[in-house]
């Protein structure tokens, strides 16, 4: 029987502004990404997701991202490989501290907006942000954009990792995201979003824009928090994938090449 994984990104509030629907979210996902205080959120907010996360059982991931509150990690910018590894070391740090403040661990390890698309073009800079965080933690699973950069980096490390598709993300045919500046990069309506995610997870791949099907490692499936329609996406995507016999759980990981 075919199992995936559910994520979503979470704890990206900061002070009094709220971001994302969390405790809503942790009813539908399997695996919780925490903001770690760079591109989003603050020690009181990872503190109280991570004890909600703890609550449900919910897998708990660290979710590092470039110096950027005010952009929300969606900026790139230019760092050196050291700066990369301190930078994701750093910030697994922190979750692990307030994860095991809560009474949990941190079990994967998953990039953010612009660091996380960077990643999943240039290898060497991928290498170095997980060599940040393999030195913190060498059994961290590393969840990785699939057949992307990102995986070529994993499999190179042959550390742990975790293969993800988006629910709510347009596809170019190399299989990297389609710059959220174009038209249709971003899908709202939640019965398309759960009719590709159940036919990209039957077929093993996943299915670009223009109709082309690559082969893929579909461990689990992020489910965005922050937009309008995004709770109701999760939904649709969860009960569709239910309804198709696929089991939901969390990703027990894996290493080496698919």
């Amino acid at each position: 029987m075919t199992s995936v994984d559910l994520n979503a990104d979470m704890g990206e509030s900061f002070g009094p502004w709220v971001m994302g629907q969390d405790a809503a979210l942790l009813e539908v996902i399997t695996s919780a990404n925490i903001a770690c205080g760079f591109h989003a959120s603050d020690p009181d907010v990872m503190a109280a997701t991570m004890k909600l996360a703890v609550e449900k059982g919910t897998g708990i991931g660290a979710h590092p991202g470039f110096p950027d509150l005010q952009g929300f990690g969606r900026r790139r910018m230019q760092l050196s490989s050291a700066n990369l590894r301190n930078l994701v070391a750093y910030q697994l740090g922190a979750a692990q501290a307030m994860a095991g403040m809560a009474g949990g661990k941190v079990r994967h390890l998953k990039l953010h907006g612009a660091l996380a698309n960077m990643c999943a073009e240039d290898k060497a800079m991928a290498l170095a942000a997980y060599e940040g965080a393999l030195a913190v933690d060498p059994e961290i699973i590393v969840m990785v954009l699939a057949a992307t950069q990102q995986q070529a980096a994993v499999e190179e490390l042959g550390c742990r990792w975790a293969g993800e598709i988006f629910a709510d993300r347009a596809y170019n045919d190399d299989a990297t995201l389609v710059d959220r500046a174009l038209p249709g990069a971003v899908i709202h309506d939640a019965a398309l979003a759960a009719e590709r995610m159940v036919k990209m997870v039957q077929a093993g791949a996943i299915i670009t824009e223009s109709g082309k099907h690559i082969p893929a490692a579909v461990d689990t499936i992020c489910l965005h928090g922050d937009g309008k329609t995004a709770l109701e996406i999760a939904r649709a995507v969860r009960a569709a994938l239910e309804g198709a016999g696929v089991t939901l759980e969390v990703f027990p990981g894996r290493s080496g090449a698919i």
